[in-house]
């Protein structure tokens, strides 16, 4: 019963949507406000989604656009989210592909994916298959199943020609960033 109740309080003072063993909007906040990135990141993303933290679409931008300007490569991806989407700014797909690019050249698949998707709509760069397939390629190579089945989709769309010219960029994107660098 004691051991019970002593649970239960526990419980109690945990807030709700909160691992218990995930650092706290206090923790992320303190590392924000000394100028680390990591937690400029973090925090920006608790308030990207409401998890501990009202959410605020403005305050995350900002927070992101902190850890951006550090290099913090998650913080392109994102933010190019939020202007992709409008969220907590001005829709700008222009500005949201500069961001993606960023991070795409740092190897991170999901902004080569979303960059990707933004050569294979036309939104904020000229509608291009070659290079929607070419980021497509380099956003599989790292085994996500859905980046993968959207190459192989847009592969179906494409002359032997395109999917050549393709793989031949991939490989030329590939070698001039060889992981690790």
């Amino acid at each position: 019963m004691k051991r019970t109740l002593l649970f239960a309080l526990a419980l109690a003072v945990i807030p709700v949507g909160v691992d218990a063993q995930s650092p706290t909007a206090d923790f992320w906040r303190a590392r924000a406000e000394k100028g680390d990135a990591e937690g400029q990141f973090y925090l920006g993303n608790m308030y990207d989604s409401g998890d501990g933290v009202p959410q605020d679409d403005a305050e995350a931008v900002r927070l992101y656009r902190l850890a951006a300007e550090q290099g913090y490569t998650g913080a392109y991806e994102v933010l190019g989210r939020m202007y992709h989407g409008g969220r907590g700014v001005p829709q700008d797909y222009v500005e949201a592909v500069r961001l993606y690019r960023l991070a795409a050249e740092q190897g991170y698949a999901e902004a080569q994916f979303l960059l990707g998707a933004m050569y294979d709509r036309g939104d904020g760069v000229p509608e291009d298959i070659v290079l929607a397939y070419m980021w497509y390629n380099l956003a599989a190579a790292n085994g996500d199943e859905r980046k993968r089945s959207r190459k192989e989709f847009t592969e179906r769309r494409m002359t032997r020609e395109q999917i050549a010219e393709a793989q031949r960029l991939s490989r030329e994107w590939l070698a001039a960033h060889p992981p690790g660098d």
